[in-house]
């Protein structure tokens, strides 16, 4: 499935999970062919991420509202601004609105903070990537934010890469077992599926500079020193990832390791949904 495709059915579901069997509170009030519009009102400096999501959104419900656009996902947006205004029926708009105000809010908050710690990595060869500490259901549009605030996507889920982390290693009987075991199944169940492994020591590392059979190889909780001597042992023959204790006021010294990727988890789940707000328009 697609993105439009899998975005299509998180609207469809949450739409199904907020409507329900009717919006009451508008099908009590709102005649069925009032025509309305309606203003997204930026009340928070940030990121702007979600736009063309709301768009979506809106048509999703109503195929022919008129969605005008001023600012766009990725733009610096301030206090006061308008990102898009929206005419359509007066139920489209009302029954659509939490949907798009807690979508945007979320996504413009998730690539706020993706930014700052993407712009701390400006002047570097490392990349920013995600993680999947991701809210169920909802993960397809935050990590469509981490890439709106300058962060590159990880796996998507447990399908589309191997990663060997620590229970797996633990639970298979050793590093070397669980690297060979996952060797010989991407070969006859899955060729062409990259694989991953975590270390856990300078140890580690060279079990599987030993074994190779993988495609990169994740520092877990190492210090930037140990990194170092990590990336001597590994000598770019695999891509590397640091990953763990990894934050804002760290995140450079870990760069100027060199080391391929940081991973963080922080700019999903500890980003703050930012203020906005949908409000109509009357026109007398």
């Amino acid at each position: 499935m697609n993105y439009n495709d899998q975005l299509e059915e998180l609207i469809k579901n949450a739409l199904a999970e907020d409507i329900g069997d009717g919006d009451h509170s508008t099908l009590s009030c709102i005649d069925a062919n009032a025509k309305g519009k309606a203003v997204l009102k930026i009340k928070e400096d940030g990121l702007l991420a979600g736009v063309k999501v709301a768009e979506k959104i809106f048509k999703f419900m109503q195929p022919d509202v008129i969605f005008t656009t001023f600012k766009n996902d990725g733009d610096a947006m301030q206090y006061g601004e308008v990102a898009f205004d929206v005419e359509a029926s007066v139920r489209t708009i009302l029954q659509t609105e939490r949907l798009v105000l807690n979508t945007m809010q979320r996504m413009s908050g998730i690539a706020s903070l993706t930014k700052i710690y993407a712009d701390k990595l400006k002047g570097y060869n490392t990349k920013l990537l995600d993680t999947r500490k991701t809210t169920p259901n909802f993960r397809l549009l935050e990590k469509e934010a981490v890439r709106i605030g300058g962060g590159v996507n990880h796996r998507f889920g447990l399908y589309d890469m191997i990663m060997l982390k620590d229970n797996h290693i633990d639970y298979c009987g050793g590093i070397e077992k669980a690297i060979i075991k996952a060797y010989d199944y991407v070969q006859t169940t899955k060729p062409g599926l990259k694989i991953e492994v975590e270390t856990r020591s300078i140890d580690d590392v060279k079990k599987v500079m030993v074994v190779g059979k993988i495609d990169r190889i994740m520092l877990d909780n190492f210090t930037p020193k140990l990194i170092l001597e990590a990336l001597k042992i590994i000598d770019r023959q695999y891509e590397t990832e640091a990953s763990g204790g990894i934050n804002l006021n760290n995140i450079e010294v870990y760069a100027a390791t060199g080391v391929d990727f940081i991973s963080s988890g922080a700019v999903i789940h500890q980003a703050r949904s930012l203020d906005l707000s949908l409000k109509a328009v009357i026109i007398n």
